[in-house]
């Protein structure tokens, strides 16, 4: 794993926020050694819930004893329906705020979540143990929490250390590996929006920060069976491609170089508190659907002879600012979160003349472009085997979203962020509808009977 360590090391050098990470078998006993190199004579305070405790923090918890340092009494999280809502995280605030203690997270996304905006408003770092390969935000910059019924990304820094003890990774419930795989694999469309963006001049592509995330994105995507049945090489490409995926979040502050058009359809089913059957879907589920329904826009895209767009019908239909604010008011009229539409539009809105410029160079330099994406994509097919193999949804039934509901998504998604994707693409050309009817029509493939 020499070449998967230079990755490591020079995302490290990149970040200026985590300082330390380790990954390996058996390394939960040097949870105290890293606790001291980073956090010398402080007290600690660990952060589960009752599941994460028992796995792994009331082994924490010892070796800190053994080790001498000192700890404040363990804050667990004992709600059955423990989420990342702000809720939790003021919970965490008000004891932190009697204590100068550091909070060592052992969890996965929540809990690393909750503590990480936690540490933040107390104004101080924090560690984190993980404990399962479920999603990418362990290394990331910022915390996903809903807050005031909307999924937000609050601005908070990355821990300073982080470690995985692959033991403990591989033993997790299946459902929260494939949920990792699932986020990992949103990494290839959110590049492909991020190759749309950097071509039309929108928002140009980093190359450090994309190089952190999708140097070894497929190779740790290669082995979904493996990583199914727990094998530890194929678990640590995962663990890695995860961190490394953090890592490019931190080093460009944002969160573009991982998250593209599918994490917008996650975000928003989070806004309007979608269930399956009344239970709570992780976020990498969402994503799975989210990463192929963004995949078959692209092949629908990829097939369309863009070099014949009729780049002044395109402009002649572009509303006005007024007319999509209101749109989009209407649109999020009756939910918890009306305003987002209107303030999400406005950012990203242009005038009839910049859109004919912008359409005007996707005309042109369609050929390039589109060998880019073609370069970058993953076909929809072979996305949904790998899935399917690793055990995540791959269908929207699978996560109790119907194919209505699904279509209608496609449409408000574009609405709640800024944020320059496929979606926003589809709807400057007038093409979303023809491509919504291709995908949900007959012989589509999710067609609506």
């Amino acid at each position: 794993m020499v070449e998967v360590l230079s990755k490591i090391e020079e995302a490290l050098s990149a970040a200026d926020e985590t300082k330390a990470l380790i990954i390996g078998n058996g390394v939960l006993c040097r949870v105290p050694q890293l606790f001291k190199e980073q956090f010398p004579g402080q007290t600690a305070i660990i952060v589960a819930d009752t599941n994460t405790y028992r796995v792994a923090g009331e082994e924490v918890e010892h070796l800190f004893q053994e080790a001498g340092i000192m700890q404040e009494r363990c804050f667990i999280y004992t709600d059955k329906n423990l989420y990342a809502e702000y809720g939790f995280v003021e919970k965490l605030v008000e004891v932190l705020k009697k204590t100068g203690a550091i909070p060592v997270a052992v969890g996965s996304g929540t809990i690393n979540d909750l503590t990480k905006l936690a540490s933040y408003e107390t104004n101080r770092r924090y560690m984190c143990v993980a404990t399962a390969a479920s999603m990418d935000g362990y290394t990331a910059f910022g915390a996903s929490i809903t807050y005031n019924g909307a999924k937000q990304t609050f601005s908070c820094p990355a821990p300073q250390a982080c470690l995985a003890d692959l033991d403990i990774i591989v033993n997790a419930p299946p459902e929260m590996t494939a949920s990792g795989y699932a986020d990992l694999f949103a990494k290839v469309t959110a590049g492909a929006d991020w190759i749309l963006s950097d071509a039309l001049g929108v928002e140009k592509i980093d190359p450090q920060s994309w190089n952190i995330v999708q140097g070894g994105l497929h190779d740790a995507l290669a082995d979904p069976k493996e990583i199914k049945e727990g094998d530890l090489l194929a678990v640590e490409k995962l663990i890695e491609g995860l961190m490394l995926g953090g890592f490019a979040m931190q080093a460009h502050k944002t969160s573009r170089p991982a998250s593209g058009a599918e994490h917008q359809f996650s975000h928003l089913w989070n806004m309007e508190h979608h269930t399956n059957h009344g239970e709570n879907i992780s976020h990498g589920f969402q994503v799975a659907i989210g990463t192929l329904s963004v995949t078959a826009l692209y092949e629908l895209f990829l097939e369309t002879p863009i070099h014949e767009l009729n780049v002044q019908s395109c402009v002649h239909s572009w509303p006005t600012l007024e007319e999509l604010e209101r749109d989009a008011a209407e649109r999020f009229r009756n939910t918890d979160f009306p305003e987002i539409g209107v303030v999400e539009t406005r950012e990203k809105y242009i005038s009839k003349e910049e859109l004919s410029e912008q359409l005007q160079l996707l005309k042109e330099n369609w050929e390039e472009i589109r060998s880019r994406l073609k370069r970058q994509l993953i076909p929809f097919a072979e996305v949904k085997k790998r899935l399917s193999q690793v055990g995540a949804p791959v269908n929207p039934e699978d996560i109790g979203v119907t194919r209505e509901y699904l279509r209608q998504s496609f449409v408000r998604a574009q609405y709640i962020r800024r944020r320059f994707t496929i979606l926003d693409i589809a709807v400057r050309t007038n093409l979303l509808d023809r491509w919504l009817d291709q995908l949900f029509g007959k012989e589509g493939g999710w067609e609506i009977e």
